[in-house]
């Protein structure tokens, strides 16, 4: 695969032991490109990310005066606080999973 990385050694007088020196050189630069592609690729995910603040939550539940659960990725609200408190989180899923 072309990368457009070019190495060059003159160091010793045999021209086996240059070849040596230059393919540890290409790959020690071929892993460094290599890995800043990946430390790219994680930083644009990581910057995709949301701050965990104050006010950024998942679900509000309100037990008065009325009583709802609300999720705030889906505006998806639901009545029976009970039922939501007691594990059925399964509206809940299924409204992420199909927005």
């Amino acid at each position: 695969i072309p990368t457009g990385v070019v190495v060059q050694c003159q160091q010793e007088p045999s021209q086996h032991r240059n070849k040596e020196i230059a393919f540890k050189v290409l790959k020690s630069r071929l892993y460094q490109l290599e890995k800043k592609s990946r430390d790219e690729k994680m930083q644009n995910l990581h910057d995709g990310k949301d701050d965990i603040a104050w006010g950024s939550q998942i679900r509000s539940y309100v037990l008065h005066p009325y009583r709802m659960v609300k999720d705030h990725r889906t505006d998806f609200e639901m009545g029976d606080v009970d039922r939501v408190l007691n594990g059925d989180l399964d509206p809940f899923i299924e409204g992420v999973l199909l927005s």
